[in-house]
């Protein structure tokens, strides 16, 4: 999730330093924008066009532009959620990819069965996990709904990238 990683960063960096970008970034037209991005990577990932691999990145980055265009008029100005929780989301989705998907070569049969069944269980699709996160957004009052679903997805992230490219 290297565009994920950037864009949290990024949005770190401009919010530690006050940035004028930020009122940019909470327009409206931006929040749409992206929020019509995340529901056709929700849309692409359940129809399995293009890689679900792809899909994560796509979704998580527009998802935390939409996050921080809907949020940010409801907090105050000064509040840590916004440095926070995307400095949160690119040092965890940096840290499963440097220690689990850069790793995936080593895993044992019996344990990719195990994968391979639990991905493929209905409750735990990317969709239905992108659909949660998305409605998470709707619920600025529950404000760590979003970060646990969104660890959630990293999580489901990294079970789909051990076991991409690997003979089924």
């Amino acid at each position: 999730m290297p565009i994920f990683i950037v864009f949290s960063l990024t949005l770190c960096f401009l919010v530690q330093i006050s940035s004028p970008l930020q009122a940019m970034l909470a327009e409206q037209l931006l929040t749409y924008s992206s929020l019509a991005i995340a529901v056709i990577s929700i849309l692409t990932s359940m129809i399995k066009k293009i890689s679900v691999i792809i899909c994560y990145d796509i979704f998580s980055s527009s998802i935390l532009l939409v996050w921080f265009g809907y949020w940010k008029p409801l907090f105050n100005n000064d509040s840590p959620i916004f440095f926070f929780y995307p400095l949160y989301f690119a040092l965890f989705a940096a840290f499963v990819s440097l220690f689990f998907i850069s790793q995936r070569h080593k895993i044992d049969e019996e344990s990719f069965g195990f994968m391979l069944s639990l991905a493929k269980r209905s409750l735990i699709q990317p969709w239905v996990i992108m659909t949660f996160v998305l409605g998470s957004l709707a619920l600025p009052e529950n404000f760590t709904l979003y970060p646990v679903l969104m660890t959630i997805l990293i999580l489901r992230f990294t079970l789909a990238s051990c076991l991409e490219g690997r003979d089924q």
